[in-house]
């Protein structure tokens, strides 16, 4: 029975990749014991056991990189997480352990590598992660989602696999079709639609909010608006006073994915790693909007690589408000562009990234 540790966590962007692994590993080895270890307070306590799968959370936290003498006590939450990983890594056993990046990985591959248990790491950005970067130097392999990773990663352990991505995204007519309906849409207009995130983007908000005199105007378009939990209550109050325009759609949250991609004419989305691995494999046109409010400003890096093949538009988080409508509404009725950007960004697509991660894990494990 191969018993494998899956370590990392703290946003959807770590969670989904760690989750579709594990998913594969059962696959392969129906038997087999998988135990999850991330940070106690953050969505992978919730996410993973809806998953079905056990979790031990540490009580690790980041660094406060304004605030440093914050960080007396994330260095005592450390020190406390690198004994418990400890703990866990003699109890449980495993055969190897796989990080995701995020908090909890650091201490739970270090202790795992101390104890001379093999280590993977996945890397989704194309600016390798602070922890990811500080282990690779134990790794023995290390799978990655985009080319030229050579410059944070040493280049015998690089394995190019892509980003782990929801299976059940499926682009088909029938979806199509049902999307319209789910929606309630016009099948005779184009389509955008626009996601930030489960929590949703401020800016992206405010930039459609500026954009309601133009939508309202556009009898050919309409807009499938994700807004976010975090901010619907104040959206809902700006539909109420009939500021929304009839072809923009509002939504908390849009829980089938698969219909709005298969509706979508255009995406706007934030630049995430899973997003963009997504939005390559269907091959979706998209103008992407980094958030700035991430280390090491990785998603500006994840943009400027698609922008570098011509598969994408990139805007930066201050002009958006100002300029990104006026962009998108300009490319979702330029059919020709449109299918330039969806025929660039599909050549970049990985397919079966897990699958081909747990290849890397059978062949280390034997």
């Amino acid at each position: 029975m191969k018993r494998i540790i899956i370590s990392g966590g703290g946003t959807g962007g770590h969670i989904f990749p760690a989750i579709s692994i594990a998913n594969a590993v059962k696959e392969r080895w129906p038997d087999s014991d998988i135990l999850f270890v991330g940070a106690e307070d953050r969505m992978e306590m919730e996410r993973v056991p809806a998953a079905g799968y056990k979790i031990i959370g540490l009580p690790v936290a980041g660094f406060d990189r304004r605030h440093l003498l914050k960080n007396f006590s994330v260095l005592l939450k450390l020190f406390k997480s690198m004994q418990e990983a400890r703990k866990i890594i003699m109890d449980f056993k495993p055969d190897i352990a796989v990080g995701v990046g995020g908090y909890a990985s650091g201490p739970t591959l270090r202790a795992a590598a101390a104890k001379g248990v093999p280590t993977l790491l996945q890397e989704q950005n194309s600016y390798a992660g602070v922890t990811n970067k500080m282990l690779a130097k134990k790794a023995t392999t290390i799978c990655v989602a985009y080319e030229g990773m050579e410059k944070f990663f040493p280049e015998k352990k690089i394995v190019l696999t892509g980003n782990p991505c929801r299976q059940d995204l499926v682009i088909s007519e029938e979806n199509r079709l049902e999307g319209y309906n789910h929606f309630g849409l016009d099948p005779a207009r184009k389509t955008i639609l626009m996601v930030g995130g489960s929590l949703g983007a401020r800016t992206l908000n405010q930039s459609i909010i500026g954009a309601f005199p133009k939508l309202a105007g556009a009898d050919d378009l309409q807009v499938v608006w994700q807004c976010g939990r975090y901010y619907y209550k104040e959206m809902q109050q700006l539909q109420k006073e009939g500021k929304v325009p009839p072809n923009v759609h509002l939504l908390d949250f849009v829980s089938r994915m698969d219909y709005a991609y298969s509706v979508a004419d255009l995406i706007i989305s934030r630049a995430g790693a899973g997003s963009i691995s997504e939005f390559s494999l269907l091959g979706k046109a998209v103008i992407l909007v980094p958030s700035p409010n991430v280390a090491e400003d990785h998603q500006t890096k994840n943009a400027q690589a698609l922008v570098d093949k011509d598969a994408a538009i990139m805007v930066t988080d201050p002009e958006a408000p100002a300029i990104l409508f006026d962009k998108a509404i300009a490319l979702v009725r330029d059919d020709e562009l449109l299918g330039k950007f969806s025929r660039n960004i599909i050549k970049l697509a990985q397919h079966d990234s897990a699958k081909r991660i747990v290849d890397e894990i059978e062949k280390i494990i034997r």
